[in-house]
């Protein structure tokens, strides 16, 4: 929808937009798993979760992992109408090339919660599908990232700047908004790219103007305009994942 970064709810300051709680408790958004000190292993493939009947979450491991070592772990999350299955269409094959486990979850409903103002089943969901996969897979602690797509890439704002002491790297490709109600915990490194020509979510009210707020707020920041619509151009996903690893 043309525009609609001036019509849905945009904090003007790091102040309003992350510690705000807009009525709901900053715990609504915390992560409680953490990585596993003796994983199951887990067989390369995609494998569902089976944590829903519907809207899972999948599993990616790559064909080339080492059971034996730990990998590094990309958490991705969807635009809106959005599915499980784009996080496996988006990113397996920089996984496979990278040596990333992928791990992609479905919101509830259309979107994501916090963009109808709350904090709550997809918060709860994330960190089930992060309890299962800290189980099953040997994860390297320090290399956890939370990236997301539009309104998933404004999710993993709020989500990671909320849980900066579990990821240490929060990726936003053409995020709309930092999410009213969230927190800050850490400092997470930041990676934000948008389109100069998006129509959906316009970069002058959107990235522009998230960009210059987290700077302030003292998060290390790097910034890619690219010349193209609502989008991740694949060259823009390779340097992001490069850019989560360097």
């Amino acid at each position: 929808m043309p525009g609609s970064c001036s019509r849905r709810r945009f904090a003007s300051g790091m102040a309003a937009s992350l510690l705000t709680a807009c009525g709901w408790a900053g715990g609504k958004l915390r992560l409680t798993s953490r990585p596993g000190t003796n994983p199951s292993g887990c067989e390369p493939g995609v494998h569902p979760l089976e944590l829903r009947r519907e809207r899972d979450t999948l599993f990616y491991v790559p064909k080339g992992a080492d059971p034996g070592r730990e990998a590094p772990l990309v958490v991705y999350l969807h635009g809106a109408t959005g599915s499980e299955q784009q996080g496996i269409k988006r990113l397996s094959g920089l996984a496979e090339q990278l040596g990333l486990l992928l791990l992609s979850p479905a919101s509830e409903g259309g979107t994501w919660d916090a963009m109808q103002g709350i904090y709550g089943p997809d918060v709860r969901m994330i960190d089930q599908s992060l309890s299962v996969v800290f189980a099953r897979g040997r994860v390297d602690s320090r290399r956890i990232a939370l990236a997301g797509f539009s309104d998933g890439g404004s999710y993993a704002l709020g989500l990671g700047l909320g849980n900066g002491d579990l990821f240490n790297a929060v990726l936003a490709f053409s995020p709309g908004l930092i999410p009213a109600g969230s927190t800050q915990k850490g400092t997470p490194r930041v990676f934000v790219s948008h389109g100069r020509n998006d129509r959906i979510l316009p970069i002058e009210q959107c990235s522009r103007r998230i960009v210059p707020e987290l700077q302030r707020a003292g998060y290390p920041v790097t910034y890619r305009e690219f010349e193209g619509p609502h989008t991740v151009p694949p060259e823009i996903a390779s340097d992001a994942m490069k850019w989560f690893l360097g």
